[in-house]
């Protein structure tokens, strides 16, 4: 199970993030290192904004680790509701929006990371992308994994 973990996790943690560096740079024109020193200020705060690639790195380390927490807990979580295995599509809806309320009201509010105002289109572009991105790799692979 570790093996499928770590490599649905990769895929999982990159989508998201390409997701992100693409989103970002369309909505305002923000380059990737932005986007990843965004991550790493939650551990450092502002100074992440002046720490070049060495901060847009450990960005980079916090989304994977994240991104693999997030893999691993589904996977883990799957086999006792019995329901993921019946509809990968819905599933990973679910998944997306669980992740997305995890974020927003558990693991942001224990960051240093101001918060952010509310708009309902940004939260619902954001939820899209961690249904695609996590969701549905998640799903797809883990139903596989647990019928084999």
């Amino acid at each position: 199970m570790l093996k499928t973990i770590a490599w649905v996790g990769l895929l999982a943690g990159s989508l998201d993030i390409l997701s992100a560096f693409v989103q970002a740079y369309l909505a305002r024109e923000i380059s990737p290192v932005i986007v990843l020193q965004y991550v790493a200020s939650g551990a450092v705060g502002k100074a992440a904004f002046a720490g070049g690639w060495q901060m847009a790195l450990l960005g980079l380390l916090f989304h994977f680790i994240i991104a693999y927490s997030f893999t691993a807990l589904f996977f883990v979580i799957y086999p006792s509701i019995k329901f993921f295995s019946k509809n990968i599509v819905l599933t990973a809806i679910i998944y997306g929006i669980f992740i997305y309320i995890a974020m927003d009201l558990v693991v942001l509010r224990f960051t240093r990371v101001p918060p952010i105002t509310f708009h309902l289109y940004k939260a619902l572009i954001a939820t899209a992308i961690l249904i695609v991105a996590i969701g549905l790799p998640c799903a797809y692979f883990a139903r596989r994994f647990y019928r084999n």
